[in-house]
């Protein structure tokens, strides 16, 4: 179904107009209908979120490929920048565990909590700036979508209006996968999974930073469904399946 088709049949019809405008001016239809599907669970978003995509629901189910294979039971799990908080949902939703899920802007919290709500899981929502973050808890999987596009880089006309902090980052793109790593490397359990969104040339980078923190640690970058590297997952365990 195209966006045209999209707003004809969710958007109501004295607001079509309006709406069909805002798209020619390169609006994200997500926006004008308020909602998107994310691993089949309605997720609300508004221009405080980033919009899940699809690459990002392949995240999803990797990581449970990952802790099922691993025989990770009942995970702890913590996820950093959870935005509209369609990670954690689609996890909490999919797998028994326990999770806290933390962003440093309030207003994406507001959805987050309340698409918690929507979709009947219970999560541990924290306002939180990971450079800040402290933690003794020991987590089973710590996961992360978090903003990686570099700074400057050129992005899609409808990016313009997501907010650009859950989009760019400094140092090449890998500011916070070395922010994350440095502060929490030592908060995983015995047995543990990192599973990381990230951009196509990013791989090697950040090879390196998990090299500094977690010598000892297997390290796998995977392909999302247009056959470029997308995600990078971390344990302490061989993961090459």
């Amino acid at each position: 179904m195209n966006d045209l088709e999209l707003i004809k049949r969710y958007v109501p019809t004295n607001l079509q107009e309006d709406a069909i405008k805002k798209l020619e001016q390169s609006y994200p239809v997500q926006y004008i209908i308020g909602n998107v599907d994310f691993y089949g669970y309605e997720i609300k978003v508004n221009e405080n979120v980033l919009i899940p995509r699809f690459e990002t629901e392949y995240l999803v189910e990797k990581t449970i490929k990952y802790l099922e294979y691993l025989n990770i039971k009942k995970p702890n799990i913590l996820e950093i920048g959870t935005g509209s908080g369609c990670i954690s949902i689609a996890l909490k939703k999919e797998i028994d565990c326990f999770i806290k899920a933390i962003d440093i802007k309030e207003e994406a919290l507001l959805v987050a909590l309340e698409n918690a709500t929507n979709n009947n899981v219970s999560i541990d929502f924290e306002l939180c700036d990971i450079h800040k973050f402290s933690t003794s808890t020991k987590y089973d999987l710590i996961i992360s979508n978090p903003p990686y596009v570099p700074v400057n880089s050129k992005v899609d006309e409808k990016t313009k209006y997501e907010p650009k902090e859950a989009i760019f980052a400094s140092e090449e793109g890998i500011h916070y996968y070395k922010v994350i790593l440095e502060r929490l490397h030592n908060n995983l359990s015995t047995n543990y999974l990192i599973a990381f969104e990230i951009d196509n040339n990013e791989g090697n980078l950040i090879k390196e930073v998990v090299k500094k923190y977690l010598p000892n640690s297997y390290i796998k970058i995977e392909k999302d469904y247009n056959n470029l590297e997308r995600y990078i997952f971390i344990s302490n365990k061989n993961i090459l399946l």
